[in-house]
């Protein structure tokens, strides 16, 4: 696959930053190229299409920028990343590799406790779980090698005894954001290494916006249909725009859901892949503590020694603040979900309340809870596969008849559920699309056999995370 290098994209992205209007375009029209969702992917994309100075629109559903990444100031005064919050890998990450001045990266705390009832487990039983999430682990890893693929929950030892449940959380719906029996093996054996972690003290959101800002975005305009029979044509409500190509960045769970109508219907390959990529759920209960009733450090991450699947981790005193995170996830944060506000609230306050004492209830003042399974236009968390799905990320990759380009965090084999691999997924793309256009355009060419585009050198398989006081296993996306 073509790539731009380095240099010249470097060099692109300072012309337009001294050309914020460079692409913009009304809501009907002829462009080059056509992106679809203005998150990590999107954003990404249309900052190397406009520094190549190529004409493009992006366009967005919803009437903000950022997708599964988010940053609300207005609910608690504070940054509240009601989304993505931990920055993962920051040495390569691309995002933080754009920061400017004005946003304070700080390595994330490692601080962890494990509760057991009331009190804080002691040092062999927090060696105990150790012990069980590693053997869980490296038998996850041992199965993927395997020639078929199952379930990471038929690959777990059969004699965890009581840590079963709590190791099932840390590793499922914590991690990934779906239960185990749901989770591929083999797609979470390719997981990048992501013990190192950062975070944004102005929010992770609030990032990703700023490196929107010179971008030109077309709000609050679903995309209701791409007909790419002849070139690309985009139907929305404000009007119709043709181009060359399209990159569609939206969640897999909008495709799933027939949104967008393609004309033609996407290749049975291409659906398969989607359906199998499906969003898991992960969810943020906000309780606001001030005074740290519960004596804990900023940043501290505490999980439960669980008996089932109606458990959670918090996240105490976010960057100093008084905002505490209550973080429910895999099909029990769903069913919560779905009972709305109110009861993932009371939740978080009797589960509170039976780690700390009843009596923390009365300390908590303003609450929220983010719902992101009822998000119109995103509709879940990120993409764990489904056993037997890994390779659909592949295939997503490949584009169709040269038209038509994925991005997103689904679209990465080994940064899947993370802004930063959504970002390189929409830089990717745009190099193809780029190379692309320098094409001179031939009727109805179809492209030869799909060859996978190359991603960026994967990292030695490392064993996994390791869950004690100076190691946290932080999730894959949230």
């Amino acid at each position: 696959m073509s790539r731009l290098s380095r240099r010249s994209f470097l060099s692109g992205a300072a012309a337009l930053t001294a050309a914020p209007a460079l692409g913009a375009v009304p809501k009907s029209g002829a462009v080059d190229v056509v992106i679809v969702g203005a998150g990590a992917a999107g954003i990404a994309a249309a900052r190397q299409i406009a520094a190549a100075g190529r004409r493009f629109a992006l366009i967005e559903a919803s009437e903000r920028v950022g997708g599964r990444c988010i940053t609300d100031t207005r609910t608690f005064g504070v940054p509240f990343d009601r989304g993505a919050h931990w920055i993962h890998i920051p040495e390569t990450n691309p995002v933080l590799r754009l920061a400017r001045d004005g946003f304070q990266i700080d390595q994330a705390a490692r601080g962890l406790r494990l509760r057991i009832g009331r009190r804080n487990a002691r040092e062999g039983e927090l060696e105990d779980l150790l012990v069980a999430q590693v053997r869980s682990q490296r038998a996850i890893l041992a199965a993927a090698r395997g020639t078929g693929d199952v379930s990471c929950a038929n690959a777990l030892p059969n004699d965890l005894r009581d840590w079963q449940d709590t190791v099932a959380f840390v590793l499922g719906p914590y991690g990934v954001g779906k239960d185990l029996t749901d989770v591929s093996a083999k797609d979470f054996a390719k997981v990048d290494e992501r013990e190192i972690d950062a975070v944004c003290r102005q929010g992770y959101g609030a990032l990703l916006a700023k490196l929107a800002e010179t971008i030109p975005v077309t709000r609050s305009t679903p995309v209701r249909g791409i007909d790419w029979n002849r070139g690309v044509t985009v139907e929305t409500d404000s009007g119709r725009l043709t181009a060359r190509a399209a990159i569609v960045t939206v969640s897999t769970n909008v495709l799933a859901a027939g949104t967008i109508k393609f004309q033609p219907e996407l290749p049975q390959p291409q659906r398969d892949a989607i359906a199998k990529l499906s969003l898991g759920s992960y969810d943020h209960i906000a309780l606001e503590l001030p005074g740290n009733p519960l004596g804990l450090q900023h940043d501290e991450l505490i999980f439960e020694k669980a008996a089932g699947k109606e458990t959670a981790a918090l996240l105490a005193n976010v960057s100093g603040t008084d905002l505490c995170l209550v973080q429910v996830g895999g099909s029990f944060g769903r069913e919560l979900a779905v009972r709305g506000e109110a009861a993932m609230t009371a939740f978080a306050r009797d589960w509170l309340g039976k780690l700390y004492g009843s009596d923390i209830g009365k300390a908590i003042k303003r609450t929220a809870a983010t719902d992101w399974n009822a998000a119109p236009y995103i509709r879940g968390a990120f993409s764990a596969a489904a056993p037997g799905g890994q390779p659909g990320r592949r295939v997503l990759m490949a584009p169709l008849r040269e038209r038509i380009w994925f991005a997103g965090e689904a679209v990465h084999e080994t940064l899947w559920g993370t802004v930063g691999g959504a970002w390189e997924s929409g830089e990717r793309a745009a190099a193809s699309v780029l190379a692309q256009l320098a094409v001179p355009p031939r009727p109805d060419r179809r492209a030869p056999r799909a060859q996978a585009p190359e991603q960026r050198p994967r990292r030695r398989a490392s064993p996994p995370s390791r869950f004690g006081p100076d190691s946290v296993p932080y999730p894959f996306q949230n």
